[in-house]
């Protein structure tokens, strides 16, 4: 189920996509081309699918949210690209191609990823068939999420902990911000366009935190166990980067027993909701469970 579920969500996310961002000849083509490459390289559209799947629950059976699904998807996208560049994590690979830079030039990629970003707002602000209260309230959320207090602070804290032995504290918030951050957009989006109210936002909310923290560690234990053809980039940045990590600040044993912890804390958050969570339940128990 989860596999189908989440390619017919990866379909729909596409041929959006393909509707704002065509594959046009202009004079600036090849920034275009650079934006479609990374988009369409693929990925699992977990943050699209939790964005449609917490709107359903909530209790709306139509597909109105798709525009911020896929304007999510983007900012994720641009956040790779960027992620990627050598001033960054300087990685060659991504999702088993050569990543943008790789193939476009550093300068095209940072461009790709600015338009990336910027486009994504456009997107999510043509959203048709919801009050247009909601709309405005879901783009500030996700401009929260995506930015300064949200994923790019994250960004930050992580670069500047390169090489230094960090806290729990600080790993917890670097990655409440970055890995998180979209997670939790894309699960109270869900539920502020479908016109939730406070007590559910806030299950949403918590949810959010905690898949994203458990995604993050079940991300350091496979940068350590994995390989590069399974996970589709180079495994062992974190070791080459000098980075702390929840594996190397607590240990494998006790990264595994956070990880069951955090899952049932977000499964309990389901039950804030009257909608059937068949889905995002088994999404929650495979996000901690996957392989790559």
């Amino acid at each position: 189920m989860i596999k189908t579920v989440l390619n017919d969500y990866s379909k729909k996310v596409g041929e959006v996509f393909n509707v704002y961002l065509p594959d046009i000849n202009s004079n600036y083509k090849n920034l275009t081309d650079a934006m479609r490459y990374s988009f369409l390289l693929g990925g699992k559209r977990i943050r699209p699918a939790l964005l449609m799947e917490f709107y359903k629950i909530t209790g709306k059976t139509d597909e109105n949210a798709i525009n911020f699904a896929v304007a999510l998807e983007m900012i994720h996208t641009y956040s790779l690209i960027h992620d990627d560049l050598p001033c960054m994590d300087d990685d060659d690979m991504r999702r088993g191609k050569p990543s943008n830079h790789k193939v476009f030039g550093e300068d095209i990629a940072l461009l790709a990823g600015d338009g990336l970003l910027t486009h994504a707002f456009g997107v999510a602000a043509d959203t048709k068939g919801i009050p247009a209260e909601n709309v405005l309230n879901a783009l500030k959320e996700l401009s929260c999420l995506s930015g300064y207090k949200g994923m790019v602070g994250g960004q930050v804290i992580d670069l500047e902990s390169e090489g230094k032995a960090v806290s729990g504290g600080i790993i917890n918030e670097l990655n409440l911000l970055k890995t998180a951050g979209l997670l939790r957009a894309a699960a109270k989006i869900g539920v502020i366009l479908a016109d939730g109210d406070d007590k559910q936002i806030k299950a949403a909310d918590e949810y959010g935190i905690n898949v994203g923290i458990c995604f993050q560690i079940v991300d350091d234990i496979l940068d350590f166990t994995s390989d590069t053809a399974t996970l589709g980039k180079p495994t062992g940045s974190d070791l080459k980067n000098d980075k702390s990590t929840y594996l190397s600040l607590y240990g494998m044993d006790k990264c595994k027993e956070m990880v069951n912890e955090l899952t049932e804390k977000a499964l309990l958050c389901l039950d804030k909701f009257d909608g059937d969570t068949t889905f995002l339940r088994e999404l929650t128990l495979y996000l901690a469970e996957r392989k790559s």
